[in-house]
């Protein structure tokens, strides 16, 4: 098959305003809308560090990405119609446009802000146990998780899909295809993206005391947990046209001792340049299978 790179635009480049010149729809075969996080934008500072998946995206078929990510962008936010305006209105609204496919990279954030929830907060609306609650009894990595904790964020992240998908379905993108992913291990450390933004995984088992032996072991089961929770979601919904790229195990992990670029990660969780096209590699063959 032959190797064709994505063009990705910005929704003003796909839809411009005045005499702005934009891109023709019709030179693509195939049209895709996305929304995420950092991993669709920028990862780093200055932000030409990391770049980003999408720019890495690879196809046998011509195809546009109008991406409307923002860094930092969290799923609960990706249907507020008041700060994401223009997704929305390209999704199902007066200025929506037939997509073949929607690419959303989404829970990443939700899950780090739910694991730095401080240990003063109640034990349901934490991912993290305090030491006065840790059970010697039990091993790394179950000793620092809250069940209660990860109950409470399952049901938070598959109400706010279920409203996404429901967005979806409102307009002339009903039953378009969707296609998530899940992330790869970050390896806890002192590595931020720059100007004082981050760590956060690091700073998270900082603040409830985690033994750095076994800090490792927790993130894996954060993300684990995460691939697990976004692949039960998509189970549960047979005829909703989901798709789950699972990137666990794609990228060599960081050492954590590093506190700079390490493996395939420039930062604590943005992977390098070489990292994304790796991750790009997983989503090509899911993309094709569905659009």
């Amino acid at each position: 098959m032959p190797d064709i790179a994505a063009i990705v635009v910005s929704p003003d480049q796909w839809m411009p305003r005045g005499d702005a010149p934009g891109v023709a729809p019709e030179q693509f075969s195939k049209h895709c809308l996305a929304q995420g996080d950092s991993w669709f934008t920028i990862g780093g500072v200055p932000p030409w560090i990391t770049n980003n998946l999408l720019s890495h995206m690879v196809f046998s078929l011509s195809a546009c990405i109008v991406n409307c990510a923002l860094p930092g962008k969290q799923l609960a936010h990706m249907v507020d119609t008041t700060r994401h305006r223009r997704f929305l209105q390209l999704l199902r609204g007066r200025t929506a446009h037939k997509w073949n496919v929607i690419l959303l990279s989404a829970g990443g954030n939700d899950l780090i802000d739910a694991a730095l929830s401080p240990p003063t907060a109640p034990r349901a609306n934490r991912l993290l146990l305090t030491v006065a609650e840790w059970d010697a009894t039990r091993p790394a990595p179950a000793r620092y998780l809250s069940p209660e904790g990860w109950a409470t964020f399952g049901t938070h992240l598959d109400a706010v899909f279920e409203q996404f998908l429901a967005e979806r379905d409102k307009g002339i993108n009903a039953s378009v295809p969707v296609v998530l992913h899940s992330y790869d291990v970050a390896v806890p450390r002192n590595a931020g993206a720059g100007f004082g933004i981050g760590p956060w995984l690091h700073a998270a088992f900082e603040a409830y005391g985690i033994p750095d032996d076994d800090r490792v072991e927790v993130a894996v089961a954060l993300l684990e947990g995460l691939r697990a929770l976004l692949a039960s979601m998509v189970a549960a919904r047979p005829e909703a046209n989901v798709w789950l790229v699972d990137t666990i195990g794609t990228l060599t992990r960081a050492l954590h001792s590093d506190d700079g670029e390490s493996g395939d990660w420039e930062n604590e969780i943005h992977p390098t340049r070489a990292g994304y096209a790796r991750l790009a590699q997983r989503w090509r063959p899911v993309v094709e299978a569905c659009w």
